[in-house]
């Protein structure tokens, strides 16, 4: 059998011609028509279907057809932005690329990101359709104002009191595809929301061609083949899978929260149907690894391992890597929703070689760049950079901002011009996007991690990284994980070590913990200024991947505590 990564090669996006990622599912479908597109565990209020549930290709493009009728007959069409809040699952499948197929511009938000902040993005998306479940429904009445400019509503289940339409309606009969869109390479396939863990959350404007470009520097990379099965628990990175020919498995789990995942939710499906690869965040790679260790359970189909959103811990890949088969890695690739992929290392490197540096204040190595994205690093600056220049870029080794240039990355944040403006450099006929992230190259052209520009401690001696001073208390024994914030004004401020323990740590040792902490903060030059250290029971962090920690949050908390002696 012909690698499918081979049939599924796209022409160049950058050429402006006609393109569509929707495109991209029709391919698969037709080299593959009887292979599983998408396996997925019903459920009934808190009930899970003992059984899974499965479509093919084939039955996936022809209901993405289906749709996409019914979607022009109710007027939705080329540019109409479209609400999507719809359980993971077959249908979530086929109403995206039944949307990109018509050429419409799916809009994702992360429901779980707080009220104010949801409102905020709905009302700036100015959505002309909504496609909701009937809780997403009931959310649009009660908060009406942040959907003024929808004109079309269906309803993804049973409709009740507020009209419009239901999924049926678009499932019409009928032979064939809709008309072609006629979609362009870099016209907008869809806005897809930041999670809002380090700001507020911002629309990014992603193109076809972006979305083509994801997928070839993907399938390149991490060499995907015919007969890769993914257990999906992102659902929006498993979108991926159908335009790269993989099965997704959708597990019976709360998506916004990995994790508190049940371990056997993921374990179970990797079983049954030998999945050969898996995404999950730091979070729920922490809490399967730990269950399977327990249980002595061995995950020997797993060949690939890709987990993203926050660092991992090297204990965590460490106990991961026990539970696969000796070939398997995993792989931690970084990047951000502007931005992605734009690096990636895995786990032979990183215990075999970056960890113990990373335990040193190093920072976190994420390896090296993925081909076709061009990575700088560039002097810490807060404000706008109305040009790039060579001048702006510092030595090797030294710490700066991360920016990147290539055909995947985002140019624009939707209806916010001076978001964008902050975070892109133009550059001749190109332009650069400012991650946002503190980094620098090592000797070997790895590219680290430092941490969030908007996050580091200006003390009065200077500036603190916070990935890289966090990592010195991680491997001690008792620390499930730290984060550290400043108090006090910028230049000005007090560093201060809060700290996440790990289960079964007594309060009768909490003072031996301190000491050995400040005795760490004292022995490394990056840390020395260390001097306050606060236990938190538990981090607040973002509802996309529970692995991104609130620093913002925690600041005001420690600044209480310590006022309160």
């Amino acid at each position: 059998m012909t690698p499918v990564a081979s049939r599924l090669e796209a022409p160049d996006p950058d050429t402006g011609a006609a393109a569509n990622i929707a495109d991209r599912l029709a391919t698969v479908a037709r080299h593959m028509p009887d292979k599983p597109a998408v396996i997925w565990y019903p459920r009934a209020g808190r009930r899970v279907a003992p059984t899974a549930r499965s479509r093919t290709f084939s039955e996936l493009n022809e209901q993405t057809d289906r749709y996409g009728r019914g979607l022009r007959r109710t007027g939705i069409g080329r540019d109409t932005r479209v609400i999507l809040f719809v359980q993971p699952g077959f249908e979530f499948f086929a109403l995206v690329f039944a949307l990109f197929r018509v050429g419409a511009v799916v809009v994702m938000i992360d429901p779980g990101m707080g009220r104010s902040q949801l409102c905020r993005c709905l009302s700036g998306a100015r959505a002309q359709a909504f496609v909701g479940v009937p809780a997403a429904h009931l959310f649009r009445l009660l908060h009406k104002a942040s959907f003024r400019s929808v004109q079309t509503c269906v309803t993804v289940g049973r409709r009740w009191g507020w009209g419009g339409l239901e999924l049926a309606d678009l499932d019409l009969a009928g032979d064939g595809p809709p008309a072609p869109a006629g979609t362009a390479a870099d016209d907008t396939a869809a806005i897809l929301f930041t999670s809002g863990s380090t700001g507020p959350a911002k629309g990014v404007v992603y193109t076809h061609a972006t979305f083509d470009a994801q997928v070839r520097y993907l399938n390149r990379h991490f060499g995907y083949g015919p007969d890769e099965i993914d257990v999906a628990t992102f659902p929006l990175f498993a979108l991926f899978d159908a335009a790269l020919g993989m099965t997704a498995i959708i597990p019976a789990m709360d998506f916004s929260r990995p994790g508190e995942v049940d371990p056997e939710a993921i374990i179970g499906p990797i079983m049954t149907h030998r999945a050969t690869h898996m995404f999950g965040s730091p979070a729920l790679i922490d809490r399967v690894s730990r269950h399977a260790a327990r249980t002595g359970t061995r995950l020997t189909s797993i060949k690939r391992v890709m987990t993203a959103g926050a660092p991992v811990q090297p204990a965590t890949l460490e106990r991961m890597q026990r539970v696969l088969a000796d070939d398997a890695l995993i792989h931690t690739p970084y990047g951000a929703t502007e931005a992605l992929p734009v690096a990636s290392i895995n786990s032979r490197e990183i215990l075999g070689d970056t960890a113990q540096q990373t335990g040193r204040g190093a920072g976190v190595c994420v390896g090296r760049c993925i081909d076709g994205v061009d990575v700088r690093i560039i002097r810490i600056n807060d404000e706008p950079i109305r040009s790039f220049g060579d001048d702006l870029t510092v030595p090797r080794g030294q710490v700066g901002e991360i920016v990147v240039r290539g055909p995947a990355v985002t140019r624009a944040y939707f209806n916010q011009p001076d978001a964008t403006e902050l975070a892109k450099i133009p550059d001749r006929a190109t332009f650069w996007h400012r991650m946002g992230d503190l980094g620098y190259f090592d000797e070997r052209g790895r590219l680290w991690f430092c941490g969030r520009k908007s996050q580091r401690v200006r003390t009065a001696r200077g500036d603190l990284y916070t990935v890289c001073c966090e990592q010195i208390f991680n491997v001690d024994d008792s620390v499930r994980r730290s984060a550290l914030v400043g108090v006090g004004p910028p230049g000005a401020m007090t560093p201060v070590l809060c700290v996440e323990l790990e289960p079964g740590v007594r309060r009768g040792d909490y003072a031996s913990v301190v000491r050995r902490l400040l005795d760490r903060a004292a022995a490394h030059p990056r840390t020395e200024a260390i001097r306050r250290v606060l236990f938190h029971k538990r981090f607040p962090v973002d509802v996309r991947h529970n692995a991104k920690i609130f620093r913002e949050k925690l600041a005001p908390w420690a600044a209480e505590k310590l006022g309160a002696g």
